[in-house]
């Protein structure tokens, strides 16, 4: 790899590889300024990839009154969907009413402002249905008669991640993998910034005019670090937990089910053959980096989804999990659920005329493209004369599929290269999308594509990830640049361990002198 060496002042440094940061870094070298990224472990490898995998307004955030967050959500869904529709596909919900929870009134009015909030052009509205007679009914118990459908988007929320940070590279920025940000100081109207690589251990300095602090669960100590002060309020940690168990139910629809304590679980068709559970919503003190489900999670996240479906779940039946800690800004003492999700940006000048500190709090990954031109807005004053907002119309890369239309894309893969099976081009073109065509490049049998890890992933595919994505371990690739760890055999990661460090990138992606 080579090293990255530079002699003055950029622009931004980010601090931070989730979703906000790689989103900010994509908006700002798209205008033209230098940026650097620097992230203590992998892309995503917090919040960003512990989601519940959805983008959507936010229907319960209604009944808090969130109706700017839900409009600007709402609007957000239709502009990344066109954008990425490879990593992102509309997703219909259906929603059993339980009158001892919400009233049938109620939802209605919640649809109906769901349905007129924000833009909706490819997603069609909410409806009534009998579950006694549709399909969506079959699983449930036979007690919930009637329920509503509406419509919001999936993502691969840690591939959304990555793709943003490719396109800041391909526009300019150096983004940093595995450094971890030691600390800064200002000097008058700059700031030095000290890094540390994680792999080799060497230090560098770095000079920038902007310090974004995008550290999500960690954006408080870094804050407090650099200013000798605390934001007030301070971040809360919230932690949500999901489950995934064998497929519970035929369809490709997802199920919003309200829970007896008031709040909302989502049963979401998860990686083909898999359904996905969750979230649970508890705060959470201690370590971000250390934290996982506990039983009583699991029990919860039963509970909840037996309420409303015939076949029980227990615990046994969980195949793989995961729990991840979301930031969020606001003073609620108690309830977690009522913390907004909204986002704050908190721009700090020291004394009025010192270096900025543009820091990030709080915030969903639906919203982090306009989070990002926000926070362009507000730098704007400190950098040289820079080109407007343009992310909005600018497809994501892979995402330049001819219509969206993913299926005809991955047909058209298996047209020019008969040997490819099918699901292998299903899977690579909702992946990839046209970049799948950089992937496979000169390929001409099966077996150019190498050794089979199992699941079709191939060695080709592991070179692609580390030369273009920054995967540098078996989890980097089975579990976040995708989740073919649900689907390959018990061996595939020690022999990925086994073939990784044999197979180094050629790519010149940046580590520290």
């Amino acid at each position: 790899m080579a090293t990255l060496s530079f002699d003055g002042t950029v622009d931004l440094m980010i601090v931070g590889g989730g979703i906000n940061g790689t989103g900010i870094a994509r908006d700002a070298a798209g205008r033209g300024l230098s940026v650097i990224l620097c992230e203590q472990d992998d892309l995503a490898s917090a919040t960003s990839s512990a989601s519940s995998k959805l983008i959507h307004g936010g229907l319960r955030y209604l009944e808090h009154y969130a109706f700017r967050l839900v409009r600007e959500a709402l609007s957000e869904r239709e502009t990344l969907l066109t954008n990425a529709p490879h990593i992102i596909r509309p997703l219909q919900f259906v929603l059993p009413h339980d009158a001892n929870t919400r009233s049938a009134w109620l939802v209605r009015a919640g649809l109906f402002l769901y349905d007129h909030l924000g833009n909706r052009g490819r997603l069609p509205g909410s409806s009534a249905i009998d579950l006694r007679s549709a399909p969506a009914g079959v699983p449930l118990c036979a007690k919930f008669r009637r329920g509503f459908t509406y419509a919001d988007c999936w993502v691969d929320d840690a591939r959304l991640v990555v793709l943003n940070a490719r396109d800041a590279a391909d526009r300019g920025a150096q983004i940093l993998t595995r450094t971890r940000c030691l600390g800064a100081r200002r000097e008058s109207d700059h700031w030095v910034v000290s890094m540390r690589d994680q792999k080799t251990g060497n230090e560098a300095e770095f000079h920038a005019r902007i310090l974004v602090n995008a550290a999500g669960p960690w954006a408080d100590p870094v804050y407090e670090s650099v200013t000798g002060s605390r934001h007030t309020p301070t971040l809360r940690l919230v932690k949500g937990s999901h489950i995934v168990v064998d497929r519970r139910y035929e369809g490709e629809h997802a199920y919003i089910l309200q829970n007896s304590d008031g709040r909302v679980v989502f049963a979401l068709p998860f990686e083909g053959r898999f359904t996905l559970i969750g979230t649970t919503d508890s705060f959470f003190d201690g370590d971000p980096s250390q934290v996982w489900i506990n039983d009583g999670e699991v029990i919860y996240l039963c509970d909840a989804f037996n309420r409303f479906f015939a076949d029980p779940l227990t615990p046994t039946d969980v195949v793989w999990s995961y729990a991840g800690v979301r930031p969020l800004y606001g003073d609620e003492p108690e309830n977690p659920s009522k913390l907004s999700r909204d986002y704050t940006l908190d721009l700090n000048r020291g004394n009025g005329h010192e270096a900025p500190l543009l820091s990030v709090l709080g915030g969903k990954i639906t919203t982090y493209r306009r989070l990002a031109e926000h926070a362009m807005t507000m730098i704007a004053p400190f950098v040289p004369k820079t080109s407007g907002a343009w992310t909005a119309a600018a497809p994501l890369p892979g995402g330049d599929i001819p219509d969206g239309n993913v299926e005809r894309f991955a047909e058209e893969l298996r047209r020019d290269r008969p040997w490819l099976a099918t699901e292998l081009a299903e899977r690579l073109a909702r992946s990839y999308g046209t970049r799948a065509e950089t992937l496979l490049g000169d390929t001409d049998l099966a077996t150019d594509l190498g050794h089979d890890f199992g699941a079709g992933l191939h060695e080709r595919e592991v070179a692609y990830l580390t030369r273009y994505e920054w995967a540098e371990t078996a989890e980097d690739i089975l579990w976040r640049r995708s989740k073919l760890g649900l689907h390959v055999p018990a061996r595939a990661q020690a022999e990925l361990e086994q073939w990784l460090p044999k197979h180094p990138s050629d790519h010149p992606m940046s580590t520290l002198q």
